[in-house]
């Protein structure tokens, strides 16, 4: 069985099920009409006096954010998806649309005069249109979302808040998306703005930053009175303005932030697994990664290269990489899956399904309903925490000579790395590869080669396993532990996944826009 590809734009474009096609007709203009993927134009040249006229408005976000508008040529269709909303006033029908042109977005808007007595036959086709534009068996999204935008300023080399006014916040707009923004001034403040929000003002927290700021929300929003009810309302997510943007990479399938702020608008409800990380008296929720080993150390010893982007973690690694440097612990680990070709199996069994059958995503308020989640607390740690015996299934074995214990629950950690190639949203698992540290430098290099096409399942020096959970507990006494990039203190910790507990918003609902795994042996 080969591997099956993220699907393109023109795959998840175009709803499937659109039939008898709506015109409108404009007269001498023209007409627009709904076929079963687009709108169509078709523009007669030799317009009348007094009928209606399209006119193409092209925005260019130019400098500092502030937009111009030239007129373009008119395009003869627009897919449902690039379309963001479409209205009627004063006998001018304007239609907002994004094209997607050299991995990026850029905004644009028909312009097109009504004549009074096709005001009527204009409100019509402009319901029909939103309802094509966001909703088919194959698609369905939310219209004009209600979006707390949180901005650290320190994100991207300290470009963020250029970003969201210059690249993202045209597309909110042109969707006429309601928008709060609030700039974060400290660390964790995102915690505390996710704690105290109003789960009911909004629908969607969008994270302009890194990593570490959603990280920051799902934390916050386990703080709330009832953190599971906050945890299935608001969907989170990453619009790509900092150095480590793995969030993005996986749900929006870019680094774009423009292409993201699309996705955003047209994005998919889907549930994800949460993890819990239990460290002393103290629970953090994780969304992305656990780390012990030489990919922490590359990625929280790295942050006076911080400006450098994500070049700082192959310096980090390379330079780790000459000294074969090995991490001691002890280790127990809760394993669900442990040969190669039947995680492989799991992964094309769930991404098969999906890509045949996409309308059979259910909405996450009605799926992953457990008995006791009318409870609305978090649940309950199945495992128990590191402070407590160890689960009678877990085995505590020595690893004298751990090089990298990595733990993902998504597919890419940043855009060159596809470490976790079988990772799914919501499959109530984890993925770990354990790595030693005492293999040639020769051999870590191709692992390092490896991350980017997704093969490191295939590696011989890789253990890769689907797992529920596990405890890890370092023998030396100083070192990095990363939990979602963020650092935790250097000492043993317990973590186990929650099937379903997050809420995110996708490109495409059910998996990640990562390359799978290569085929079945």
């Amino acid at each position: 069985m080969e591997a099956s590809p993220p699907p393109s734009d023109e795959e998840i474009s175009p709803p499937k099920n659109i039939n008898n096609p709506l015109e409108l007709n404009l007269g001498a203009a023209g007409a627009l009409l709904l076929g079963e993927n687009e709108l169509r134009l078709s523009q007669d040249s030799g317009t009348a006096p007094g009928t209606a006229r399209i006119v193409e408005e092209t925005q260019d976000p130019g400098c500092c954010g502030l937009g111009r508008k030239g007129h373009g040529q008119l395009p003869n269709t627009i897919l449902y998806y690039d379309i963001l909303w479409a209205e009627l006033r004063d006998f001018v029908l304007t239609i907002s649309y994004a094209q997607r042109i050299r991995k990026t977005a850029t905004l644009h808007t028909l312009v097109i005069s009504i004549p009074a007595a096709s005001v009527s036959e204009a409100s019509e086709f402009i319901e029909r249109l939103i309802d094509r534009a966001y909703n088919s068996s194959s698609f369905k999204s939310q219209p004009r979302k209600r979006i707390k935008v949180l901005i650290n300023p320190h994100g991207g080399r300290g470009r963020a808040a250029k970003i969201y006014s210059k690249h993202i916040e045209p597309f909110f707009k042109a969707a006429a998306c309601q928008i709060e923004v609030e700039h974060t001034t400290h660390h964790k403040h995102g915690e505390e703005i996710a704690q105290r929000l109003n789960i009911e003002d909004f629908d969607v927290v969008a994270c302009c930053s890194g990593d570490g700021l959603p990280h920051e929300v799902f934390n916050g929003l386990a703080k709330q009175k009832y953190p599971r009810r906050a945890l299935r309302k608001l969907a989170v997510c990453q619009l790509p303005c900092g150095s480590g943007n793995g969030m993005s990479w996986n749900l929006n399938g870019t680094d774009d932030p423009a292409l993201a702020a699309l996705t955003v608008v047209k994005g998919v409800r889907m549930p994800m697994d949460l993890v819990s990380v239990t460290q002393g008296n103290t629970r953090t929720l994780s969304f992305l990664s656990q780390a012990v080993g030489i990919i922490a150390e590359c990625d929280l010893g790295t942050e006076d290269l911080r400006w450098m982007g994500d070049t700082r973690f192959t310096i980090g690694y390379v330079k780790r990489l000459m000294t074969k440097t090995i991490w001691p612990v002890d280790v127990a680990i809760g394993t669900a899956i442990s040969e190669t070709n039947e995680i492989k199996r799991a992964y094309h069994h769930v991404h098969s399904e999906i890509s045949k059958r996409p309308d059979t995503i259910p909405d996450v308020s009605l799926t992953l309903l457990s008995e006791d989640d009318s409870a609305n607390d978090l649940p309950t740690l199945r495992f128990g925490s590191i402070n407590d015996a160890l689960p009678d299934t877990w085995l505590m074995k020595p690893y004298p000579n751990l090089g990298n214990f990595y733990a993902g629950n998504m597919a890419y950690m940043t855009a060159n790395s596809n470490v976790f190639p079988t990772s799914l949203p919501a499959d109530g698992l984890m993925d770990l590869i354990c790595v030693n540290g005492d293999i040639s430098r020769r051999r870590a290099m191709q692992l390092a080669d490896a991350t980017g096409s997704g093969a490191l399942i295939d590696s011989a020096d890789v253990k890769y396993q689907k797992i529920v959970g596990y405890r890890i507990v370092p023998r030396q006494k100083d070192g990095y532990i990363s939990i979602d990039g963020e650092r935790i203190p250097f000492g043993g910790f317990q973590a186990e996944v929650h099937h379903g507990l997050g809420t995110v918003l996708g490109k495409v609902g059910g998996i990640y826009m990562a390359k799978g795994p290569s085929s079945v042996e």
